[in-house]
């Protein structure tokens, strides 16, 4: 056994020795073991039990070397085994090396001590201030995180950038018809994963709306669903769908299903244009690898017919190869509008994309009259099972229908935030989520489209503050209930329970409502702390009530309990139990308790 000691330090960043490897040395020969002589230092011990049994240096470990790792026995060994080595080498059994082989044995090495130490010195200070860095962007980000959500920070002195209302983006919309990949060139523009994206027309149906950033230019990115056939008035549509100017289901008569779902192409248009109306830019979207289809022309038409005085940028999606695109591109100058090859997913072209787009953005100037700091917005997230009135609830609070509105459950597929003014004032961010089903329904159904909705309904949960957990008034509080209850109060948020459809309990009484909170309370314990609202949201009945208690139980669930409050409480807690002995017969002592600021998660 030969041993080399060198800095802990020095191991670390050990440069790399040219051809001299200690994996090397295995299958035939062991792998090096490690261990610690001091505190300071590290040895390396090389174990070499086969060098005696077959008189054999590998091909790796020169005789100097060799000889080096051999001093502290004295050298007489080594001596004595390297002349049996070349007695070795010229007799038939000896090991016939190759000449690169023999070229790397015959190199002797020697480690510089002392300029090793010092370049590990170098790259511990580098390494330092690396995680200095890291930690420093950390606790920023947490910072603006923890303000964001309602936290009291004094304002920095460095100048900050003042954060600019949705309201007042420009927008930006993206159309086309389905599956051309509207969605992945809206989460390619917005930087993220909001939108639901599978390789299957008539995914998104609702509004999506997210913030892009592109040089000194901000906008709303708008996605849309897919357009299969333009209506020739908005009238038609009107009629077409039997919707006047109303909230939640009103407009919308409770037919067939098969009436429900033919009429849903024509409910996508709708949102679709009611984007197209507000937005500054239009991005009309087409399918490069399918070519020029009927659809693409009559779109075309459209758009050209009414809203030629927008900007409209003609995006040819799924040229990933830059040659090919062009030549992808050729068949589409006969819609009128100049083509510009791009790729969502692999993000080719998108920058040319994004010049053409913030050519016909006006630039929005910070407003004078905003804050510094950022006023806090409560999230309210609606979850429920599907069809329970999620949609309608949300439509009748925005006093618009801000998302497709249908007997057919599972309409909603992503999860649409909405701004929203309080009668007070205050703002809001209403999340409208899908309809989540028992994991082995969806699992059985094996529809991607459903799992990635019921993943959206569960982040929303957990970036909310407030959850507004809708249950059916007829079929009042069933298993799946109370699953979600259950991970609402695992998830930490505040909640209330909006019990929708009230109207249809027949013969109700003064004690009806009574009775059914009882029930309610009985099969959910979880949540036996949460305000009880009765609502029927296409009739908008009550809908205010449910932005009252969401305000209160966000009131409630920022509460900040003082010291002396929370003492009181451990010690009456102590005087019912106490804390446990440690193995040296001692009790553990809390002296105080209080409550600190933290980041909401």
């Amino acid at each position: 056994m030969a041993t080399l000691d060198i800095s802990r330090a020095l191991f670390s960043v050990l440069p790399p020795i040219p051809r001299v490897s200690l994996s090397s040395l295995s299958p035939l020969y062991p792998p090096p073991v490690f261990a610690t002589s001091s505190p300071h230092s590290l040895s390396l011990a090389l174990t070499l039990p086969h060098l005696h049994r077959q008189r054999t240096l590998p091909p790796c470990i020169s005789r100097q070397t060799y000889a080096q790792f051999s001093d502290d026995t004295g050298g007489s060994e080594s001596e004595e085994f390297l002349e049996e080595e070349d007695e070795a080498d010229d007799s038939d059994g000896g090991v016939d090396y190759d000449d690169d082989d023999e070229e790397v044995a015959n190199r002797s090495y020697s480690l510089d001590v002392d300029a090793l130490e010092e370049e590990a010195k170098h790259a511990v200070r580098e390494y330092s201030h690396f995680l200095s860095r890291q930690l420093s962007i950390e606790e920023e980000d947490g910072a603006d995180d923890f303000k964001g959500r309602g936290g009291k920070q004094k304002k920095s002195k460095s100048t900050t950038r003042n954060v600019i209302p949705d309201h007042l983006l420009p927008r930006v919309t993206i159309v086309g018809r389905p599956n051309v990949g509207k969605s992945a060139l809206f989460n390619r523009l917005v930087g993220g994963n909001k939108a639901i994206v599978v390789d299957e027309p008539g995914v998104t149906r609702d509004r999506l709306y997210g913030r892009a950033f592109w040089g000194d230019y901000e906008f709303m990115v708008i996605d849309t669903g897919g357009v299969l056939s333009i209506s020739k008035s908005q009238d038609n549509v009107m009629e077409e769908l039997a919707i006047t100017k109303t909230i939640g289901m009103d407009g919308i008569p409770l037919a067939s299903r098969e009436a429900a779902v033919a009429r849903m192409p024509t409910m996508i248009e709708k949102q679709a244009t009611a984007a197209i109306e507000e937005s500054s830019v239009i991005i009309f979207l087409v399918d490069g690898q399918a070519g020029l289809t009927a659809a693409d022309v009559e779109i075309a038409d459209w758009l050209r017919k009414n809203y030629s005085n927008k900007c409209i940028v003609l995006a040819v999606n799924k040229c990933e190869s830059p040659k090919k695109g062009i030549m992808q591109a050729l068949d589409f100058w006969s819609l009128g509008f100049t083509p510009l090859p791009i790729s969502a997913v692999s993000g080719t072209g998108t920058g040319e994309l994004l010049d053409l787009v913030c050519s016909g953005l006006k630039k929005i100037e910070d407003p004078e009259n905003l804050d510094g700091e950022e006023n806090y917005v409560p999230a309210i997230a609606i979850v429920g099972r599907p069809n329970v009135g999620k949609s309608s609830i949300l439509n009748a609070l925005v006093g618009e229908d801000r998302t497709i509105v249908s007997p057919v459950s599972g309409t909603t597929r992503d999860a649409i935030d909405t701004e929203f003014t309080g009668p007070d004032g205050q703002k809001y961010r209403l999340i409208d989520t899908a309809g989540i089903r028992r994991r082995a329904a969806v699992a059985s159904s094996g529809s991607t489209t459903e799992a990635l909705s019921v993943n959206r309904a569960f982040r929303a949960i957990r970036r909310s503050d407030v959850v507004a957990l809708v249950i059916e008034a007829m079929a009042c509080i069933t298993e799946q209930d109370y699953r979600i209850a259950e991970r609402i109060e695992r998830e930490g948020k505040g909640c209330l329970i909006v019990v929708n459809k009230w109207d249809t309990i027949p013969n109700k009484n003064q004690q009806t409502a009574t009775y059914y909170e009882q029930d309610v309370r009985e099969k959910l314990r979880a949540l036996g702390w949460a305000p009880i609202v009765y609502s029927t949201a296409i009739a908008g009945h009550s809908v205010d009530k449910i932005i009252d208690a969401a305000s209160t139980v966000e009131k409630e669930r920022s509460r900040r309990l003082g010291t002396s409050i929370l003492n009181q409480v451990v010690q009456e807690a102590l005087a019912f139990k106490s804390p446990p002995r440690t193995r040296g017969g001692k009790r553990g002592r809390v002296y105080y308790c209080t409550q600190v600021l933290h980041y909401c998660s």
